[in-house]
């Protein structure tokens, strides 16, 4: 009957996933006691994402075996090297060769038949010092001491079986100096004398072995199966059993607490369930120098099935006495910090991996992690990728945008511009050149083009709905009436100069009425646009969340893409009318006559519209908004300096020019 070794490994490998250990090394003896363990440890560490770096089997040949091994182990990167198998005194060689290497920082986990590592001098220790061990706690019964006590000091002192057990279990030396000379290689404890055995009568009980409770369990669960089954007493007076097929059945029933208080019983694999210890190796010195007189196992967590694994969570690091004072950390490549993400390798490992940044968008906040989390619309990574911070809103604000500081300046200053030409025309109300080419008209296409430059200020700031409507809308009305004002001056100089000629039936329509008609009639038609427009589908405030990274656009959508440019484009059409006609009428002898002017004023906004629209449409969020309120005021800017600036030159430069007589 043994202990369940399933437990064993499951201890094993919730260590490993506990403390984040997913690059291990694995040496056995190469005597084949560890191979059924290497072999389940494999298939466990596979399912849970546990990669071993190699399987070293130290070999109880040469030494030069030991150095090609040790090898291996000096070039991994695992500092956590897990030992199976049995104990073995060449182990000792394995570990000089790895305290040759440097090697002395590594950690091992070790289990239960490596409880012999008192055997292990000074020279060795800082090795395996700060290991774990997994091992079943000591336990004794009275029976046994007293088994022991009584026939190991026998009459028989040449019982050579006696003597193997006096010299491995209690350190006496044996009479045989090859014996001595060999387990001297392995221990530094031997100092009773053989012939001296006498003086050691009250020796106690020492044997720090659980082989003899094995012992002594398997013969108690076998009477207690036999006590089951009915013993009967034959006639030759010798015990018969009943149903003798029966007996693993009722073995399996065994279920009895024994002197220790520790219940036992056989589970479904057949092993009685221990009670086991994970303990963490520390070595504690002598007076001697050169021999470690005691080994001190720390218990840091006791279980005995699997329901009771879970006890080795509650294991914190700071309970441990590591190496270096730290836990070890055994990856096969360096853990990728926050803002990575694991990505694939070339290596033959499913452990190893590359640390790849995070994609645009996505951040992670833990190490190591499997993937990036994108964050939300609304939020964007910083600049390390590790965490989501709000998005910045983006718009043509008053406050910290040189754009809308020019664009302020600009519009106020001719606004005033325009309001001090319209002065000048009033106060020179009855001037030829302001009655030249209809004042009602002029004043119309001032006040207008004062509102093209004063509906700039709807275009800067946060939009809404509202300033949304109010922009195209109002931009649309008032560059309609501009340009329709243009179109009345044109076709007025034209009409006038196809009035001249004798008998001509143009001369009715040479009225302050006909002009006013005009800009009416044109006027009314973007209005109708633009109230379809509205019915159909209104502008409106939309945020853009990614067209531009870690940015919130807050911005204008025009609703319906062809109100928006029925709107222009009938602009449009007004103005190319009006350069045709003022171009056509260019050269007529006047002195007041204004067409050129308006045909260059004409150039300048179809120049401008023009080359506006893909730049429009390249754009995205404020420099969009950029774009069509420099159109606005270079537009608006070109019909006032081209109309206005020169009338208002002679006005207020060269009144000898603006007289009835020059007219």
């Amino acid at each position: 009957m043994i202990p369940d070794e399933w437990i064993c490994y499951k201890a094993i490998l919730k260590c490993l996933l506990h403390f984040g250990w997913t690059w291990v090394g694995i040496v056995t003896p190469n005597d084949g006691s560890g191979d059924t363990e290497v072999q389940e440890l494999r298939k466990m560490m596979a399912q849970h994402g546990i990669c071993i770096e190699y399987v070293i089997k130290f070999s109880d040949k040469l030494r030069t075996l030991n150095k090609q091994e040790t090898t291996v182990i000096r070039r991994s990167t695992t500092k956590i090297i897990i030992v199976c198998g049995f104990f073995s005194e060449y182990f000792l060689h394995f570990f000089t060769e790895l305290h040759n290497e440097q090697k002395v920082n590594l950690t091992f986990i070790f289990h239960e038949p490596w409880k012999y590592l008192k055997s292990l001098d000074i020279f060795h220790h800082k090795i395996v010092n700060c290991s774990l061990i997994i091992l079943q706690p000591l336990k004794t019964f009275r029976a046994i001491e007293e088994f022991v006590n009584d026939h190991i000091f026998s009459t028989s002192p040449n019982d050579p079986i006696r003597e193997q057990f006096w010299l491995q279990m209690l350190s006496i030396v044996s009479s045989i100096p090859k014996k001595n000379e060999q387990f001297h290689t392995l221990s530094k404890f031997i100092r009773v004398n053989y012939t001296d055995l006498y003086r050691f009568k009250p020796i106690i009980y020492g044997i720090k072995d659980s082989k003899p409770v094995y012992v002594f369990r398997a013969v108690s669960i076998l009477a207690f199966a036999l006590e089951c089954m009915n013993l009967i007493k034959g006639k030759s007076g010798s015990y018969g059993l009943k149903h003798i097929g029966k007996l693993h059945r009722y073995i399996r029933k065994v279920h009895y607490v024994e002197p220790t208080g520790e219940e036992i019983y056989i589970n479904e694999r057949g092993e009685v369930p221990t009670e086991q210890i994970l303990g963490n190796l520390i070595y504690i010195k002598s007076n001697n120098d050169r021999i470690l007189s005691n080994i001190s196992i720390k218990p840091l967590a006791k279980f005995r099935d699997y329901l009771e694994l879970d006890r080795l969570l509650n294991v914190k690091p700071e309970d441990i006495i590591w190496k270096g004072g730290t836990m070890p950390e055994s990856y096969c490549n360096d853990r990728c910090p926050p803002g990575y993400r694991k990505g694939l390798t070339t290596s033959i490992h499913f452990c190893c991996y590359d640390c790849v940044p995070c994609s645009e968008g996505e951040m992670s906040n833990v190490t190591d992690s499997r993937n990036c989390v994108k964050c939300p619309d609304e939020e964007w990574p910083n600049e390390r990728k590790v965490k989501c911070v709000s998005k910045t809103y983006e718009f043509l604000s008053y406050e910290n945008e040189v754009m809308s500081l020019i664009f302020l300046s600009t519009s106020l200053i001719f606004a005033i511009i325009t309001l001090f030409v319209l002065g000048i025309f009033i106060y020179h109300w009855n001037t030829p050149v302001v009655k030249a080419n209809n004042r009602t008209v002029s004043f119309i296409l001032l006040t207008s083009i004062l509102l093209s430059f004063l509906c700039v200020f709807l275009f800067l700031g946060r939009p809404v709905n509202i300033t949304c409507i109010l922009r195209q809308i109002s931009f649309g009305i008032f560059f309609s009436v501009a340009v329709s004002s243009v179109l009345a001056k044109t076709t007025v100089v034209w009409i006038a100069f196809k009035a001249t000629k004798p008998g001509s039936s143009w001369k009715k329509l040479v009225t302050v009425k006909g002009s006013n008609s005009i800009i009416l009639i044109c006027s009314s038609v973007q209005v109708l646009i633009c109230v379809i427009w509205l019915s159909v589908s209104p502008p409106y405030q939309e945020y853009d969340m990614h067209s531009y990274p870690g940015k919130i656009i807050i911005q204008c959508n025009e609703g319906s893409v062809i109100g928006f440019y029925s709107v222009l484009g009938y602009m449009g059409f007004l103005a190319a009318v009006s350069f045709v006609l003022a171009f056509m009428v260019r050269t007529l002898p006047d002195s007041f006559n204004e067409a050129k002017y308006i045909t260059f004023s004409m150039l300048v906004f179809c120049s401008v519209w023009i080359a506006m629209i893909p730049a429009y449409l390249s754009t995205r969020g404020k420099y969009m908004v950029a774009v069509e309120v420099f159109a606005i005021l270079a537009s608006s800017t070109g019909i006032l300096g081209c109309i206005f600036f020169p009338k208002c030159y002679i006005i207020s430069l060269k009144p000898e020019l603006n007289t009835r007589k020059k007219t």
